[in-house]
């Protein structure tokens, strides 16, 4: 009874079966079918080893919507190294809801020579370059995205100091925590105060002819601080044409959610619009000397996101290829035989020219003429 049953099973097995087997009598081979064989596999082992190498790569994706997060604080990364001594400097900000972040919260005023090592202009020139680069690809934008990671340094290589250069610029660096709200980070001469009516600066004991607002901008970021991420200011470089010049700075901040498969981190992304012009009042040129960082927070917030392709699409894409090119492969080379066929099939006929046959009244026949037995001996 088992054996009926199992019988049974094997036969309904056979019906169900979709892929019948091809006696090898039946089957016939030739050259231009191996021909095509060989390319079709070629294309197949071509098209399976670039479909893996975009299976392993990943691609960004970009969220928005509203920032919710109104009562943090922002974080300001600054490195900034301007042509004057520490004493003749002072860096603050001042945001619209009056609020004064004085320098000694979280900045760290060095004398440093203003002249970089060589090490430090490699460094220099190479942002440059990146960053010029990223203003006509911005699909490198998400190779930056995906090289930041956390726990190292983004000071520039530490100098090797010659002991005859005296030190004639200060190099400010650190952080500051500020509102969320527009604000105005911003150095010039004499050190900061706190004012009733506003703030000011004890510019009155330094002379004019030693303001030098020549800068260098190392990083300057938003946010947590995430090495690897190149921001919009970092290596830019001005040299001031006259003692009272100002440059200005004006950044839209935007919140920017970042979750890629090294890091997850809330950093801010930004864009900028520079302006430098030297102060003259009686041209009508007011102001005052210095570099001013006007600031403003975007109510959008940018989520970005690393992503992978599923093992199940790769296999679907893979199974694609493979029986696309087949079958693909299979339709060419059967309508190349069936035109070659037709060829050959009429250069034949056509080399069988006809033969007229006499007939006894004059008349000729193109027929050609039957081989019959006499006609053979």
């Amino acid at each position: 009874m088992r054996r009926l049953n199992r019988k049974k099973t094997l036969n309904l097995m056979k019906e169900l079966d979709a892929f019948p087997k091809v006696p090898e009598s039946y089957v016939e081979t030739s050259a231009s079918g191996g021909t095509v064989s060989l390319i079709a596999f070629t294309t197949i082992a071509f098209l399976t080893i670039m479909e893996f190498m975009v299976y392993q790569d990943t691609w960004m994706k970009y969220e928005y919507e509203v920032d919710k997060d109104f009562t943090s604080k922002l974080r300001i990364n600054i490195d900034i190294t301007v042509a004057m001594r520490c004493q003749y400097v002072g860096a603050d900000v001042l945001d619209l809801a009056e609020t004064m972040v004085a320098s000694a919260d979280g900045l760290i005023y060095e004398p440093v020579p203003f002249e970089l090592t060589p090490q430090q202009k490699e460094l220099q020139r190479m942002l440059q370059i990146i960053q010029s680069r990223l203003q006509e690809e911005h699909s490198l934008q998400d190779v930056i995205f995906k090289s930041a990671f956390k726990s190292a340094s983004t000071a520039p290589p530490p100098r090797e100091d010659n002991s005859l250069q005296s030190p004639d610029a200060c190099r400010i660096h650190g952080h500051l925590y500020v509102n969320k709200v527009a604000g105005n980070f911003h150095i010039t001469v004499g050190k900061a105060i706190p004012h009733p009516r506003g703030h000011a600066h004890l510019a009155a004991l330094v002379s004019h002819e030693s303001y030098n607002f020549s800068h260098r901008i190392d990083h300057l970021s938003f946010g947590e601080l995430i090495p690897g991420i190149i921001n919009p200011l970092d290596g830019t470089e001005k040299i001031a044409s006259d003692h009272n010049q100002m440059f200005q700075y004006f950044i839209t901040v935007v919140p920017t959610k970042l979750h890629t498969y090294k890091i997850s981190a809330e950093t801010h992304q930004f864009s900028v619009t520079e302006r430098e012009r030297v102060i003259n009042h009686a041209a009508g040129s007011h102001g005052v000397s210095g570099i001013f960082m006007k600031y403003d927070i975007s109510s959008l917030m940018v989520t970005v996101t690393e992503e992978h392709m599923p093992f199940w699409q790769f296999l679907v894409r893979l199974c694609g290829i493979i029986g696309g090119i087949f079958s693909t492969t299979g339709i060419l080379h059967g309508f190349g035989r069936f035109v070659a066929e037709i060829i050959f099939c009429r250069f034949r006929l056509g080399s069988y020219r006809s033969t007229s046959v006499p007939f006894p009244d004059g008349h000729t026949s193109n027929h050609l003429p039957l081989i019959t037995e006499n006609n053979t001996h």
